[in-house]
């Protein structure tokens, strides 16, 4: 086969086009508001803008379709703070493997309808914070956004329903953060979001534990955050899971460093 040819025969086989050609199977699976023309492009974006998830993607083509897959069912955005893709090493051979952003848990929550906000934020050495069970419905934090407000020492989350309740209120301390990267596959590595985006998977953290406790889906099929604990299937499974880190459970109380 001439160079030509084979240069086709890549472009033929890439992962743009194989995203292209499963559209309408994405299409199945997607969430109702999820328009599957946009999903797509943000997915290709995601590949031209990073080398190594393209070669990953192009490696693997079943760990991008899994990963997209579950993007879809989720009614996420991949390539965003909603769903990340990365690419990780899996026996030595390259794939890519979907994240569920603390963005995507706050969006599945909205999505249940049951909850008119959601606030999910970190505590710094230098904030002044304060919560005690039982005696305050909601943390009172208070902050200086024109100073240093020093090294994370927590984070938190609640949810404001729709009848004006409080959901159940989840405080974490750095030790609680550090379990939770612990178990998190990869977070180690070059692309882990634990590394290049360290805060953001702070609110993830509680953003999760919070969504054990208030509705994250109308839709059924998508069970979100319930299955985010389940084990991964194969990366060959149209329906493989992501991010199976485990929780310690919500955390009530004073921030301890």
């Amino acid at each position: 086969m001439s160079q030509i040819s084979n240069a086709i025969a890549r472009q033929e086989q890439s992962p743009a086009n194989l995203i292209e050609q499963y559209k309408p199977e994405l299409a199945i699976v997607a969430a109702s508001h999820i328009k599957v023309d946009t999903f797509a492009r943000l997915a290709v974006g995601a590949l031209r803008q990073n080398e190594k998830l393209a070669a990953a993607a192009q490696n693997n083509p079943a760990s991008l379709m899994s990963a997209l897959m579950t993007a879809a069912r989720l009614g996420l955005e991949p390539g965003t703070e909603q769903f990340y893709l990365r690419p990780i090493k899996r026996r030595g051979q390259p794939e890519v493997q979907g994240i569920v952003g603390y963005q995507g848990i706050v969006e599945l929550i909205y999505n249940a309808g049951a909850a008119s906000s959601v606030v999910v934020e970190v505590v710094r050495a230098n904030d002044e914070f304060n919560y005690v069970p039982g005696l305050h419905e909601r943390p009172v934090h208070k902050v200086d956004w024109f100073s240093d407000r020093g090294d994370l020492v927590g984070v938190y989350a609640y949810a404001v329903m729709q009848g004006g309740a409080t959901s159940k209120v989840v405080v974490l301390n750095r030790s609680h953060i550090a379990r939770a990267k612990a178990k998190s596959d990869g977070a180690d590595t070059e692309y882990s979001p634990w590394r290049t985006d360290e805060e953001a998977m702070w609110l993830k953290t509680a953003a999760r534990r919070l969504g054990k406790w208030v509705p994250t889906s109308a839709e059924r099929r998508t069970a979100a955050i319930e299955r985010l604990d389940t084990p991964a299937l194969p990366a060959s499974s149209p329906l493989g899971e992501v991010d199976p880190d485990e929780d310690d459970g919500p955390i009530e109380g004073e921030l301890v460093d």
